[in-house]
């Protein structure tokens, strides 16, 4: 499996590395902190999926997820945030992303939801 994690806070993407190398044991993990590196590295490798934060540095997660979009890539894009859900879900989810998950949410939450995301489904 191949997982992009998008967090301008590198404390943030190596707690999320460790959740996801704990359960995918084989995973290959890249890392980029902000929307830009998202876009540039989602053109050259296919990822399984793209665990990203809403607010980085350059785009938001709703104007990235656009992007991905507009210029056909179709990875799944599980969006962690520490905004509530009430606030920001739907608008991922019309935005074309595949989840929501709040960064107060429990490790294996983030785990379910990478299953769920990666066989097609909505979180």
């Amino acid at each position: 499996m191949k997982i992009l994690i998008a967090d301008d806070h590198s404390f943030v993407r190596k707690g999320i590395r460790q959740i996801i190398s704990e359960e995918f044991k084989n995973a290959e993990i890249e890392e980029v902190a902000n929307s830009h590196d998202l876009l540039q590295l989602s053109r050259k490798i296919n990822f399984d999926i793209i665990i990203s934060d809403l607010s980085m540095p350059g785009k938001n997660g709703l104007e990235m997820i656009k992007d991905l979009r507009a210029e056909g890539i179709k990875t799944p894009v599980l969006i962690l945030s520490m905004h509530p859900e009430d606030q920001y879900a739907i608008r991922v989810l019309k935005a074309g992303g595949a989840g929501y998950l709040t960064k107060e949410s429990a490790p294996e939450e983030l785990v379910k939801a990478i299953y769920h995301v990666t066989s097609g489904k909505k979180y």
